[in-house]
């Protein structure tokens, strides 16, 4: 097991890359507030003023928003914002790994994976129809893939999480899960939280020593 080294230059590097992104962002929209209409954010603010007896509101709005004929335009920049968004949760199993040898192929399924839940999203939004076809679609393939570690699956989740608030045209959302999932993993990983009951509160949570293999 890799020893946890120190954070501040991988941690600030990462800071500079998220701030990076946001500010030229933010530099465009206001240089050039055209693009406003093509960027994918916003699609989350309809849910909290939506019909509580109904979710069919929230879609309609959001499907307004996206299916337009600025859609392949929006889909185009969330999908670059998806694949910007992967590129620190890489560098987080880059850093935080276990294994000897990094798998390429879940590292290249992380980085991928995300750009595709953003075009189903968009695709199968308020249609049951297509969401049902696509699940018989998945269904009918057989997936040989197995995680070395069990902590491999939250980077699959986390994957899945920047596709799906992009692909509704919440990019913010996006921008704030990479942003947390990153943060909390390197955090985590440095304070080796959860290695030993050493420590006296821990030892009085617990109710045993820190020593101690078993109750």
């Amino acid at each position: 097991m890799r020893r946890s080294a120190s954070l501040l230059i991988p941690l600030t590097l990462i800071l500079m890359y998220y701030g990076a992104w946001a500010g030229l962002a933010w530099f465009l929209v206001g240089r050039y507030p055209v693009l406003a209409e093509y960027l994918p954010v916003g699609g989350i603010d309809q849910l909290p003023g939506a019909d509580i007896d109904s979710f069919e509101p929230v879609y309609t709005s959001v499907e307004r928003n996206l299916l337009t004929s600025k859609a392949a335009i929006r889909l185009l920049i969330a999908s670059i914002g998806v694949m910007i968004l992967a590129v620190p949760v890489s560098w987080a199993y880059f850093i935080t790994s276990r294994a000897r040898r990094i798998d390429q192929s879940f590292l290249q399924t992380i980085m991928i994976l995300p750009l595709l839940v953003t075009g189903i999203a968009m695709i199968v939004l308020n249609s049951i129809a297509l969401a049902f076809s696509l699940a018989g679609i998945v269904a009918a393939v057989r997936f040989r893939f197995s995680l070395d570690q069990p902590s491999d699956a939250m980077y699959i989740f986390v994957a899945i999480g920047i596709g799906l608030g992009a692909g509704i045209g919440a990019l913010g959302i996006a921008y704030v899960i990479s942003l947390s999932f990153v943060l909390a993993t390197l955090i985590i990983w440095k304070l080796e939280y959860g290695k030993t009951l050493a420590g006296p509160f821990l030892t009085m949570l617990t109710r045993r020593d820190g020593g101690e293999d078993d109750y």
